[in-house]
């Protein structure tokens, strides 16, 4: 049985304070909750801070994105070491809006996921279509190019450390989002993928997060779907409230 991960991906928001304050919200919001895993990806600056209010809870911290290389002149770019080292155990690989602005890549994502878990950090893999492809039917071309793009050359015991996130692109604060059957469908198909690249075992023990606009009021009934994980929060997650709603169930 495969246990719920409920991620908060606060993006470029917040600032010092607020950060510290959401942080703290969601310390004494969720304390009781013992039956889902629970992560804040926070901005950059303010991970060494977040992580210290967030130390001996069940909150994990981690980074929206990192860089492949250890070291080096790589100016802006932060190393998988240097998330470890102010705390943080998770990190955030080829999200939507990285692949958008930013021009990521599948071969990029395979660097960065291996450099994180060479780190000892366990990346959430982010893939999905945007409208025009769905539209096209091209859905599960995109997503099955994403996948093993980004997983080629993996173990099995790679994958113990991997997570992977389904964002329907065009449902990403457009205030659309897909019903918890198409939802369904396509973490079903990633699962496919995964037991044909790595084996049943891998299919059936690595979860799959929706991402695409999950909030309190849809929450219960994607995350109920068989084979959908939790969810990857983005403007809920900037709410302790509705965050907490979210993980509470």
């Amino acid at each position: 049985m495969r246990r719920l991960l409920i991620a908060g991906n606060w993006k470029m928001n917040t600032d010092l304070r607020e950060a510290i304050q959401l942080a703290t919200a969601l310390k004494r919001q969720l304390a009781e909750a013992e039956d889902v895993d629970l992560a804040v990806f926070p901005p950059a600056p303010f991970l060494a801070d977040v992580c210290e209010v967030l130390q001996d809870t069940a909150i994990e911290v981690g980074g929206q994105n990192l860089y492949h290389e250890p070291k080096g002149a790589f100016t802006g770019e932060v190393s998988a070491a240097m998330l470890v080292s102010v705390g943080c155990k998770r990190v955030l690989v080829g999200h939507s809006e990285r692949r958008q602005y930013f021009g990521e890549t599948d071969a990029s994502c395979n660097q960065k996921l291996r450099a994180a878990i060479a780190a000892g950090l366990r990346p959430i893999l982010c893939v999905g279509e945007v409208l025009e492809e769905r539209k096209a039917g091209r859905q599960e071309e995109v997503v099955k190019t994403q996948v093993l793009g980004g997983l080629e050359g993996f173990s099995v015991e790679d994958m113990g450390a991997v997570t992977v996130a389904y964002e329907p692109v065009w449902a990403i604060g457009t205030g659309e989002t897909a019903t918890p059957e198409q939802a369904n469908s396509m973490h079903g198909f990633i699962r496919g993928l995964l037991a044909e690249r790595f084996g049943v075992d891998v299919a059936q023990t690595t979860r799959i997060l929706y991402g695409g606009s999950m909030k309190p009021e849809n929450s219960k009934a994607l995350a109920s779907e068989p084979d959908i994980d939790g969810g990857l929060i983005g403007g809920a997650s900037l709410v302790a409230e509705k965050f907490a709603a979210i993980a509470k169930g």
